[in-house]
């Protein structure tokens, strides 16, 4: 199936053979002035937790009151990922919201792996680390059709990795589908859109992706089923962000 006009509309330039230059994604345009050149991590308007809030499922477990203070008011959906500081493999759990309930998992927990050389406060563009931090995740797209999200979802061609992985690895297939982090990106746009709106030194194309059997640039990656199964549980009506670091860093 070709990309509609509506998705060709959405990226300024994409070069196929060079998705995993930056993370998963290449840069190739300058910054967007004005408004749209805001960061695209997560508002950090969310009071911390009062001590009179109590139970364990008003706070999801693993995250400190500094952590969980940056998932917004907003958001009922958290995709959360952590490992060891310097490793490559992390585990994966969705949880979700519910006002009477607090939060509770909802999928997973799920093996899934990062960047060659774990993880990174400081992103910049190929250091092979996966950025920590809360962040935005709401839109997605792939090579093949939508596996039934509710994210807006561009199909398209250009999704296509003829690469190899860095134990020689076939990533044929990884981006098969993909949920964009919103990570130095703006969101509302396809996953391939190439706008850095913090600088092309900040690097940018970090997504979710299928597990190709090896570390990534910069991008998490979960198995085939299990991504087909978050993409098809997110809810932009839930406002869904992924919260990734090592646990030490995320449980302050």
């Amino acid at each position: 199936m070709r990309p509609s006009a509506h998705s060709r509309y959405w990226r300024t330039f994409a070069y196929a053979s060079c998705l995993l230059l930056l993370g998963c994604g290449n840069t190739h345009t300058a910054p967007a002035p004005g408004p749209s050149a805001a960061t695209s991590r997560v508002p950090s308007d969310a009071r911390p937790l009062h001590p009179r809030d109590g139970g364990a499922a008003l706070r999801i477990p693993g995250l400190g009151p500094a952590t969980q203070a940056q998932i917004g008011p907003e958001t009922q959906q958290a995709l959360v990922v952590t490992g060891e500081s310097g490793a490559n493999t992390a585990t994966a759990a969705l949880y979700t919201r519910e006002h009477a309930a607090g939060w509770h998992r909802t999928a997973g927990p799920w093996r899934a792996r990062n960047a060659v050389r774990g993880w990174t406060g400081a992103h910049r563009v190929g250091d092979l680390r996966t950025p920590i931090g809360v962040f935005r995740i709401g839109d997605a797209g792939g090579l093949l059709p939508n596996p039934g999200t509710r994210l807006p979802y561009d199909q398209d061609e250009e999704f296509d990795e003829p690469g190899v992985g860095y134990y020689g690895e076939s990533l044929a297939g990884s981006f098969d589908h993909v949920v964009a982090i919103d990570y130095n990106r703006r969101s509302g746009f396809s996953p391939l859109d190439k706008v850095r709106p913090l600088g092309l030194e900040k690097g940018g194309g970090v997504w979710i992706h299928v597990d190709h059997g090896g570390p990534t640039k910069g991008c998490i990656a979960l198995p085939r089923p299990q991504l087909s199964q978050l993409l098809r549980q997110l809810d932009p009506r839930r406002r869904p962000v992924i919260v990734m670091g090592p646990a030490t860093e995320l449980r302050r």
